[in-house]
């Protein structure tokens, strides 16, 4: 699956990009409202980009609702919205979300399809959740892209839409200038990804932790069709799971988890395999490198040094481990999120790479 870096909870927040770095704005997010509008999807974008951050003392995005037709916007379960900027308003958006859309068979109107063209060649940056990837792919922004979008659709936009690339069993897909994610919950995911690009690991954490979601979760959409996976592990799990945190450094042995956990080693094993989608040997490295992202970030340690702090046998198994998961190595993720010193401006790029399990 696409996936994006993740840190441990805790501490206060500093950005890590230059952005925040140099108290410049990220620029302004732009939020297509539309008749039909899914509440909950809408209401991600606005949670993710459009609330105030008083916790952050960096400058957040800005934030704007973009009315796709004029007059009242009639949402999804009888609400009624009126929002006075339109479509003319995407020129200055650096980043455009697409909320799903009303029906993946409903036609895009023109006026919206031209305005998201222009802005792609402006340099905007795109955000879409659920069924707003047929927008982007109507206006043939993804041709030749990796995307993804809700698993129930994926028969119809494959037969529609032959240039793309579909990627259905995965939460979301970064393209760089496009980012598409699944069913709705799978916005929020994008949107924490968004975050951690412009922010870095940290950031994302503290808005991750405001929003009470994981900062990353594991897995892809092919989990949630049949056999939908607990949304948090069981008391014994979540507590076992705990007590590795707090030693990640030391040998931790599944006996040892399922003491902690108070169940049987097969039964915990069952169990924690439901909870997480994986083994907890896999779980185990996964955190670790999740660990070792925020010293990547945050500390001068030698990658050896980072290795050994959190629990990484040797700096081979280090490295190897990370690019596997995350799809770059951990000095090139160093490059990329360091927080800088004072003076230091250098820029800073995010994850554009999809990978797999």
């Amino acid at each position: 699956m696409a996936r994006a870096s993740r840190a441990e909870a805790g501490g206060s927040a500093s950005a890590s990009t230059e952005s925040a770095a140099t108290g410049s704005s990220p620029g302004l997010v732009a939020v297509l409202v539309y008749d039909g509008l899914c509440a909950f999807e809408y209401g991600i974008a606005v949670e993710a980009f459009g609330l105030p951050r008083p916790e952050f003392d960096f400058p957040w995005y800005e934030f704007a609702l973009v009315a796709v037709e004029p007059g009242p916007i009639r949402m999804l379960g009888g609400m009624t919205a009126t929002v006075s900027a339109g479509l003319a308003t995407l020129a200055a958006a650096r980043t455009i979300v697409v909320p799903g859309w009303r029906h993946h068979q409903a036609p895009v109107p023109p006026a919206l399809l031209d305005a998201v063209r222009q802005a792609a060649a402006n340099g905007a940056r795109f955000l879409t959740i659920c069924s707003g990837a047929f927008v982007l792919a109507e206006a043939g922004l993804l041709d030749g892209k990796r995307a993804t979008t809700h698993w129930r659709y994926r028969d119809a936009f494959r037969a529609r839409f032959p240039r793309v690339q579909l990627e259905p069993d995965v939460l979301y897909v970064d393209e760089g200038q496009v980012i598409t994610s699944a069913g709705s919950a799978a916005g929020i995911d994008a949107c924490l990804h968004l975050i951690r690009r412009d922010y870095g690991s940290k950031v994302a954490n503290q808005v991750a932790r405001r929003m009470v979601v994981p900062p990353h979760r594991e897995g892809g959409q092919a989990q949630f069709v049949e056999a939908p996976l607990p949304a948090h592990p069981g008391r014994g799990i979540g507590e076992a799971m705990d007590w590795a945190r707090a030693r990640l450094t030391e040998t931790i042995t599944v006996p040892a988890l399922a003491k902690q956990a108070a169940m049987s080693e097969r039964t915990f094993l069952r169990r924690f395999q439901q909870a997480a989608g994986m083994a907890p040997k896999d779980w185990l490295i996964r955190e670790r490198l999740y660990r070792s992202q925020a010293l990547l970030e945050s500390s001068s340690l030698s990658l050896a040094q980072i290795a050994e702090a959190c629990g990484i046998a040797s700096l081979e198994t280090y490295r190897a481990a990370f690019r596997r998961v995350f799809g770059l190595t951990p000095a090139r993720y160093r490059e990329r999120f360091r927080r800088p010193a004072a003076g230091d401006v250098a820029g800073k790029t995010g994850l554009a790479t999809l990978v797999r399990d």
